[in-house]
């Protein structure tokens, strides 16, 4: 791929999400380093961003294809050794560059949660990218990726430091942000194309191995807030918990087919944290209310809810993603029982900010640190930011000033 016309086309750039990757690039990336390109379906609003953004873009290329296109999209993965895409919902949008990320041996990032459309990505193309040395890694916003490498980090401490393997890690999240046009298009297609129903699998992303009525049961969703006594708080369910836990067990799962395994009864579950004299009350409150919102999106009343909520290209203002930030604690239980704490946050709103340093690091790791990616350059697959991008994506996001630490 060395003789590719650019290292990283950026797809999508003109979304809301699109926009603050080109930001991101234009701030953080060397001129002559990377050789990177904007790309989407309309040209007149390619045009304008670049104009919008001024003088740090000024020779980066435009490229335009509708992702329905094949030809097109073909023509656009074929020159680039990265395709970043932020084109949601995926399931509508995201298959044809896949397709031919896979054919073009083409490495991928997105920042899809939509768990049904991966499941179908595996079983149509894990195979030929494992193959290829095709790192097809969706999962590379804030879902799924403080929760991937979160766990990811503390199984391999607790084997390091103890000489054990991990039993169980727990996630517990603090977030304050916004929600963008995207999100929202995304979650309500989910439930009219069905994919609502086939998330419910605990073990969806996993291998075709089977796995026992026990290990289903165990690995279930929590539903309901409770006293957790080693975190020492509340915690409920987090709204995404039924997409990042099913991340974090396909990487296991992927880890244990090279012998590298967490732990030969590995689980993990993740919740909203809720601290403070009044935390029993809040988590309540929030989980009720989660409850309350999934059944009116199910209900006739659902097209006046969506017009209530931002549109497709719009998102939270620039104050609420600068003064947004996320907290993710870790708690690590080891086969005898010790155990380890372990601590993921940033600044800025999650579902944009931090999304876009996660994504635009992921990309340009695949590009600036190839030789150093886990598992050689014969890894390939559709795989996960720890499967796919593991300490390299640590310390490319350390360095972005993210606050990481295990112990």
């Amino acid at each position: 791929m060395q003789d590719r016309d650019y290292d990283v086309v950026l797809y999508g750039a003109t979304g809301f999400t699109g926009r603050q990757t080109v930001e991101y690039f234009a701030q953080h990336t060397v001129p002559g380093e990377v050789r990177w390109a904007i790309a989407g379906r309309n040209r007149e609003k390619l045009d304008s961003l670049k104009q919008q953004i001024g003088e740090r873009v000024k020779e980066i290329d435009i490229l335009v294809a509708e992702s329905s296109d094949q030809s097109a999209i073909d023509a656009i993965v074929a020159r680039t050794r990265v395709l970043l895409t932020t084109a949601g919902p995926f399931a509508k949008y995201g298959t044809p560059i896949v397709d031919a990320c896979v054919r073009f041996k083409t490495h991928y990032v997105d920042i899809t949660g939509e768990t049904a459309w991966v499941r179908d990505l595996i079983d149509r193309y894990h195979q030929q990218a494992a193959a290829d040395g095709t790192r097809i890694i969706p999962f590379c916003g804030f879902d799924s990726v403080p929760s991937d490498l979160g766990a990811y980090l503390v199984a391999r401490h607790i084997e390091q430091k103890f000489g054990v393997q991990c039993r169980e890690v727990r996630a517990c999240f603090q977030v304050s942000g916004g929600i963008n046009g995207g999100t929202v298009a995304t979650m309500f297609n989910m439930f009219d194309s069905g994919q609502s129903d086939r998330v419910r699998d605990v073990f969806l992303l996993d291998p075709p191995n089977g796995h026992s009525r026990e290990e289903i049961d165990r690995n279930q969703d929590p539903t309901l807030p409770h006293y957790d006594d080693e975190i020492g708080c509340w915690v409920g369910p987090f709204f995404m918990g039924p997409i990042n836990t099913r991340v974090v067990r396909r990487s296991a799962a992927l880890f244990k087919q090279w012998n590298q395994s967490y732990g030969s009864d590995f689980r993990y579950q993740e919740f909203m944290k809720h601290s403070g004299p009044l935390g029993g009350a809040q988590a309540l409150a929030f989980t009720g209310g989660a409850g309350l919102f999934e059944l009116a999106i199910r209900s006739p009343f659902r097209p006046w809810i969506r017009a209530l909520m931002p549109a497709p290209g719009s998102g939270p203002s620039e104050r609420t993603m600068n003064e947004g930030w996320f907290r993710c604690e870790l708690l690590g239980i080891a086969q005898d029982g010790r155990q380890v704490k372990g601590m993921i946050r940033d600044k800025g709103d999650p579902g944009n900010r931090a999304t876009v340093k996660f994504l635009c690091e992921s990309a340009l790791a695949l590009v600036l640190n190839a030789g150093e990616l886990p598992g050689g350059a014969q890894r390939g697959g559709i795989l996960t930011p720890a499967t796919g991008l593991g300490d390299v994506l640590v310390e490319r996001l350390r360095k972005a000033g993210m606050t990481i630490e295990i112990g």
